[in-house]
């Protein structure tokens, strides 16, 4: 079955408090803003932001049991449970809501993590899922003003931000994010 936008709206902002709705409203309005600025397509931006958070208020235990019944995410269940509804989040929208496109399907994937090697798309939903307007945490705005220009500093910065969070509070960080980080400077140095 094809959803159309209105009932993948429905059926998201179903699965969430009111709040997190609001969130991802915000990501939509900014993943689309982003794509335009960038050249990403942005009906998929808004797409995969309209999906990206669809498992977020899951019970452990349902998220657990989706990545256990893929197989592949043995390393993801060993690191933080907040990374676990992207994951999910990609196999839901695929099993439940008939997305097909794998670079949708990668977008919600990855936007909490992101990947060595971000597509355009990627980058984009991930950077929207930082500085949508509901979003306030130190060094957002610095973030916010960066996405004016580039998408690459922007999200570097949120990929610091995120990593001196964790390290300020002694958790463990997930590789992956540590690797994208890595990467976009690499760009970022390669293109200077």
């Amino acid at each position: 079955m094809v959803y159309s936008r209105e009932d993948l709206i429905e059926a998201v902002s179903s699965q969430m408090p009111a709040k997190r709705w609001e969130h991802t409203k915000g990501v939509m309005e900014t993943a689309v803003i982003l794509a335009n600025r960038f050249g990403a397509d942005p009906q998929k931006a808004d797409l995969a932001a309209i999906l990206h958070d669809v498992a977020k208020y899951w019970p452990v235990e349902k998220l657990r049991e989706v990545l256990e019944e893929q197989g592949e995410s043995s390393e993801l269940l060993q690191y933080d449970k907040q990374l676990w509804h992207a994951e999910v989040g990609a196999i839901v929208a695929e099993r439940d809501y008939g997305v097909t496109d794998t670079e949708v399907l990668d977008a919600i994937r990855y936007h909490t993590s992101g990947r060595v090697g971000m597509s355009l798309l990627d980058k984009v939903v991930c950077l929207a899922d930082y500085v949508e307007p509901g979003r306030d945490f130190p060094g957002v705005n610095n973030i916010r003003e960066l996405a004016n220009h580039s998408l690459e500093e922007a999200l570097a910065a949120g990929f610091d931000s995120t990593i001196g969070h964790l390290l300020s509070r002694r958790q463990i960080i997930f590789p992956l994010t540590v690797l994208a980080r890595n990467d976009l400077i690499k760009q970022l140095e390669a293109n200077s």
